[in-house]
């Protein structure tokens, strides 16, 4: 008897209706960079180097974390694309860089064409509002290695910076200011800690009174926060030392990954009002507050470091914008 690779597993036709349906949607990504069109064996990008004296390509490559359990588990795939892109994107906008190309990875144990679409929707969604291209990316289907109705995603970037303008936190000093952008929610990391707390508990519809009417799975869902926009506008005014993304490992663990040797960043914890899905999740787990630290951004994604006699411009700057800040801590001897 005949066994196919379907037989097996694997549906080819799914594979090719999947790439028929994300298109159009891809090539709207598409920037005057790209030379290549989607399905080709390798994403083509064209750097316009007569626009910079020494360019310098900076790249980032991560993903979802088990926030993609959450949206498997209310069946809502349309955000979990763009919240890889603005990860991405702030991975390397710190660095002063702007996006260039973005490359996904899409890997389940059984392809769902109708899922793969809406996941690959949010990508570009994400690649269009930074003005990224969406150059290319992988479909894998991959029986026995994902249960059934799981999948995984996985992304990389690349941007540019011009080599004098890079961010490096090299002139961070003693007496600098930390001004904290707040964050939309977990952001991407911590989804372990919060699912085993809250589904404990709840159920992905729940609507507990501290989340003012938000149901668990919406307020697990919120979009990652992209901040291209405020640290580009910073980087015009060029007063800025150092960006912090605060990711996995909280704010003391990133903002320490730019601070030079000798200082520290020192947070004051009571300066900003911790949002609702934060507490909620250290009452209902009993969560030490140590573990909450290092865990989530407790409400704050972005941290800029900057000189005190900078610090009322800055505000100004990001008030213009619509993206309040306000004052966390201080750079201060070890």
């Amino acid at each position: 008897m005949a066994t196919t690779y379907r037989d097996a597993g694997v549906d080819i036709d799914a594979g090719e209706e999947t790439v028929s349906r994300i298109k159009g949607v891809v090539r709207e990504t598409f920037t005057p960079g790209v030379l290549a069109d989607i399905g080709s064996f390798g994403g083509l990008f064209a750097l316009d180097n007569s626009a910079y004296d020494e360019p310098v390509l900076v790249s980032s490559v991560d993903g979802v974390g088990t926030k993609l359990k959450v949206a498997i588990r209310v069946d809502k795939h349309d955000t979990v694309g763009e919240d890889l892109v603005n990860h991405c994107v702030n991975d390397i906008a710190v660095c002063g860089a702007r996006p260039l190309f973005f490359l996904d990875y899409y890997s389940t144990g059984v392809l769902k064409p109708d899922i793969a679409e809406q996941v690959i929707r949010g990508f570009a969604r994400g690649c269009k509002a930074n003005g990224c291209a969406l150059i290319g990316g992988e479909t894998a289907e991959m029986p026995d290695i994902y249960r059934p109705g799981d999948y995984d995603l996985a992304g990389c970037i690349v941007g540019v910076v011009e080599k004098r303008d890079m961010v490096t936190g090299e002139n961070i000093r003693e007496g600098d200011v930390l001004l904290g952008l707040p964050s939309t929610g977990l952001h991407t990391n911590g989804y372990s800690l919060a699912r085993k707390v809250l589904f404990d508990r709840y159920v992905a519809g729940d609507t507990p009174d501290e989340l003012g009417g938000a149901s668990i799975g919406e307020a697990l869902l919120r979009v990652h926060r992209s901040y291209l926009d405020p640290i580009q506008a910073l980087l015009a005014e060029g007063d800025v030392r150092g960006f912090a993304h605060i990711t996995g490992g909280g704010l003391e663990g990133n903002t320490s990954r730019i601070i030079p040797e000798g200082l520290q960043a020192v947070f004051d914890w009571d300066s900003w009002s911790r949002p609702a899905l934060f507490k909620l999740i250290q009452s209902v787990g009993e969560v030490p507050e140590d573990d909450m630290r290092r865990t989530f951004n407790l409400g704050i994604g972005l941290v800029i470091v900057l000189s005190e006699e900078n610090r009322a411009r800055t505000l100004t700057v990001l008030g213009a914008l619509g993206a309040p800040a306000f004052q966390i801590g201080r750079v201060e001897k070890v």
